[in-house]
């Protein structure tokens, strides 16, 4: 069975390298542009398109999916089955192309969170469980029959990043037994309707810096369950004022909650063993963090550097 492969970040690199390791047959790789980026202007090739060159696979990274030329040399590679990670919505005319299917893996137990954001949304919103699902893509995004699913648990300090790894490893072998399924004619797909069981879905939209402000008014657990779900990426955020300085924002990576009830609802408490921010009901304490113009830091090495600073939010 002959595969073309689309993907961008590393997520989608992970399952490319365990496909390839398996002996799966991947005709071709389809990757996002080279960008070229900060002040440099340095060009940065994407991590999937990394791991292809690596391993000599065909690379196509067409700027239009639409594009006639584009299409007429995806069709050339004369694939049975298109497997989508972390990549574009694709037109009508890709998605069905190939005689076997294009599947998506979805980081969650769909029909729960379809979006662009399935990982950070399960974390803020305070989930316990979620996991990674194979579906045969259709036109309206994320909505195509389920082939497979597998769940795991989700710990209650953990942050987008682990359980973004932990889905990673998850997904290789769900994605290798769906395309066995596949391959010999059992993948059959089960509507998302009937996975529902009468519970109300959750979406997963794109996450924006705006919404990434931390709001200290709500309580500690779920400010904590914020501020893990948006790290280490896009990364929760809060604007404090230093006294006998200005206002600075403070990035914050990793977070605990406490049972400390709340003395002053503005007063940021820098102890040496954290940093302890003040929230509706107690204080949550602050483990990593990163002060505007400074480096990622344990809260260890901002007291040893900054403990005399006095914060209040504003």
């Amino acid at each position: 069975m002959k595969i073309v492969f689309m993907g961008t970040p590393g997520f989608a690199r992970g399952i490319l390298e365990h496909l390839h390791e398996e002996k799966w047959e991947i005709a071709g790789v389809i990757t996002a542009p080279d960008r070229a980026s900060g002040r440099g202007l340095k060009v940065n090739q994407s991590e999937v398109k990394v791991y292809a060159q690596e391993q000599g696979l065909k690379i196509l990274q067409p700027t239009n999916l639409k594009e006639s030329s584009f299409i007429e040399e995806l069709k050339s590679l004369g694939a049975d089955l298109f497997v989508v990670v972390a990549f574009r919505m694709l037109p009508e005319v890709v998605w069905q192309m190939p005689p076997k299917g294009t599947i998506n893996l979805h980081a969650s137990l769909l029909p729960d969170y379809r979006g662009a954001a399935p990982i950070n949304w399960a974390l803020i919103n305070g989930e316990t469980k979620t996991g990674v699902t194979t579906f045969f893509i259709e036109k309206e995004i994320d909505t195509g029959k389920v082939i497979e699913q597998e769940s795991l648990e989700i710990g209650p300090n953990e942050t987008a990043g682990e359980l973004h790894d932990r889905l990673m490893l998850l997904g290789k072998s769900l994605v290798n037994a769906t395309l066995k399924k596949i391959e010999s004619g059992e993948a059959v797909g089960i509507e998302q309707g009937k996975l529902l069981e009468g519970k109300k879905m959750n979406s997963a939209p794109k996450i924006f810096k705006p919404m990434c402000e931390v709001d200290w008014t709500k309580d500690a657990k779920e400010v904590h369950n914020h501020c893990r779900g948006l790290s280490p990426y896009p990364t929760a955020w809060t604007t404090i004022q230093e006294e006998g300085g200005g206002m600075k924002t403070v990035k914050l990576f990793r977070t605990e909650q406490t049972e400390m009830p709340v003395t002053d609802p503005k007063n940021v408490l820098i102890q040496k063993e954290g940093i302890y921010f003040p929230c509706g009901d107690c204080y949550l304490k602050v483990s990593e963090l990163q002060p505007e113009g400074k480096k990622r830091l344990t809260t260890q090495s901002f007291y040893a550097g900054y403990g005399n600073k006095v914060w209040k939010l504003i």
